[in-house]
């Protein structure tokens, strides 16, 4: 490890929520092979701020201190999959699906080019982002060990209704709908990779039966700043994280694969 660790990027990430036949489903995406940053893993919409997001918007509903990460995390939730959390302005109800299915045609590959930027697309559509659905649920800093790291806030909200997940075609081969314990076992089995931080997060959310219950327990758990410790010990590679954090085990084997 170099004596000065790379500085993390500030990001975001959003773990869409559903009830399915069979309990809670979770949002997963599958990242092009060709990436720097975790190559073919599952994991779920997100990625770093841009200017775009610390802009100030007045009639953005959410907590004033953590915006700019509900919007970016919002953001990239629409780039990715074409899935917005997002209602009309005045309005107090969700944008419906057509009118989302329209706006990733119009738009989606025009945000990804930097043509335009989020909050002029939703200025023009008279839409406001609905950030106030969005529950704190976890905050992850890639470990100092890893030359590429992020600073994350996960956040947990319920997807909207109607709305279908479509993979960007870029950064984002497959969108897939899946229960969290059925997700752990693909990889476990190695029909899916995963990283830690994705792992941890399906764990916990495996202990709950509906999306009522993950956001119930997202509320009353403290968020903790999570930076995991890489540990080489006689018995092999290890990941340590701090108790009392809502994530179990606190201990876990490792290799450096499992990071990114």
């Amino acid at each position: 490890m170099s004596a000065t660790p790379a500085a993390p990027r500030i990001a975001a990430t959003l773990i869409l929520l559903r009830d399915g036949a069979r309990g809670l489903e979770i949002l997963m995406i599958e990242r092009h092979a060709g990436l720097r940053f975790a190559p073919g893993a599952l994991v779920f919409p997100g990625g770093a701020l841009c200017d775009d997001d610390l802009c100030d918007d007045d009639h953005a509903d959410g907590d004033d201190n953590d915006m700019p990460l509900r919007l970016a995390a919002i953001r990239e939730c629409f780039e990715e999959c074409g899935i917005l959390l997002a209602r009309p302005s005045g309005g107090t109800g969700p944008i419906d699906a057509e009118a989302v299915e329209r706006l990733t045609g119009r738009y989606q590959r025009r945000l990804l080019a930097g043509e335009i930027g989020f909050n002029a697309m939703l200025a023009a559509e008279g839409l406001v982002p609905a950030c106030d659905l969005l529950v704190p649920y976890g905050h992850w800093i890639t470990p100092e060990i890893r030359p590429r790291r992020f600073d994350t806030l996960f956040f947990l909200a319920p997807a909207p209704s109607g709305q279908a997940a479509e993979p960007d075609g870029s950064e984002v081969v497959r969108c897939l709908w899946d229960r969290p314990q059925d997700i752990l076992l693909a990889a476990d089995q190695e029909r899916a990779r995963l990283i830690f931080v994705t792992r941890m997060n399906l764990a916990r959310l495996s202990r709950s039966a509906s999306v009522a219950a993950a956001l119930a327990g997202a509320s009353a758990q403290r968020i903790v700043r999570i930076t995991p410790e890489y540990v080489e010990t006689g018995g092999g590679a290890e990941l340590h994280i701090p108790q009392g954090t809502g994530y179990e085990p606190c201990v876990s084997p490792a290799s450096l694969n499992d990071l990114a």
